[in-house]
């Protein structure tokens, strides 16, 4: 039987939800079956990471991508992350890439070696109107690339990005660098509140590492076929 990793898991299946047992459920439909599983901040304000550790200990196989975008000076963001790896061990954390250099450079010394940690870029919700109120100098493109090369000069394992942003940073950041990848929506799909957004197989073709799918998986009258669908188009 195939071991899934953290590195040959295409698809983390966001369960964006502040319930334990439907987490539990979600977790359970995609665990063993090429996945991981996404739990950003709803679930954890909910639960906490007792509620982390529950999922992962009942199933132990399933890598976890703990979404929470911690975003504050170096020491509190340092220290929240202490706290959360001292109960459970996500595959991937992450921190924005906004909070700076020393932010992300101490962050990933807090993580240690068994959890990677990524730096949030721009959000995928951004189109460039809204990007440039928000105060951003510049094309959506540039600033991620910007932040790419930061984190990476920080010793960060990647960085969240769109899909529109994966060629430029595959070029500029190297095949090693990982690449997760939400605003992922297959063909048809409606995009609801993504802007920035692909089909699954066109971002694995311009070589995201991992793709995060939320709502046409876990919103699907059965969440295991849904992904079974999407992973046969990969």
């Amino acid at each position: 039987m195939t071991k899934f990793t953290p590195e040959n898991c295409r698809i983390f299946v966001a369960a964006d939800t502040p319930h334990l047992d439907t987490a539990m459920s979600i977790a359970g439909a995609v665990n063993k079956k090429g996945a991981g599983l996404k739990l950003g901040l709803e679930f954890f304000n909910s639960q906490g990471p007792g509620g982390v550790r529950t999922i992962s200990e009942e199933c132990r196989d399933l890598p976890i991508f703990l979404d929470l975008k911690y975003y504050d000076i170096p020491n509190t963001v340092t220290s929240a992350i202490r706290a959360v790896l001292a109960v459970t061990k996500p595959a991937y954390l992450n921190v924005h890439a906004s909070g700076g250099f020393t932010m992300m450079q101490d962050a990933k010394k807090a993580c240690g070696k068994d959890t990677k940690l990524l730096a949030v870029t721009a959000l995928t919700s951004f189109d460039e109107d809204a990007f440039e109120k928000a105060g951003y100098n510049g094309p959506i493109a540039n600033i991620v690339e910007k932040q790419a090369r930061l984190a990476q000069d920080a010793g960060l394992d990647g960085v969240v990005c769109s899909a529109h942003e994966i060629e430029k940073l595959r070029e500029v950041c190297g095949k090693d660098f990982i690449l997760m990848v939400p605003g992922i929506r297959p063909e048809g799909q409606d995009t609801q509140d993504q802007k920035r957004v692909m089909t699954p197989n066109k971002a694995i073709e311009l070589g995201a590492s991992h793709l995060v799918i939320g709502r046409p998986i876990t919103q699907a009258p059965d969440p295991a076929e849904a992904l079974q669908n999407i992973c046969q188009t990969l």
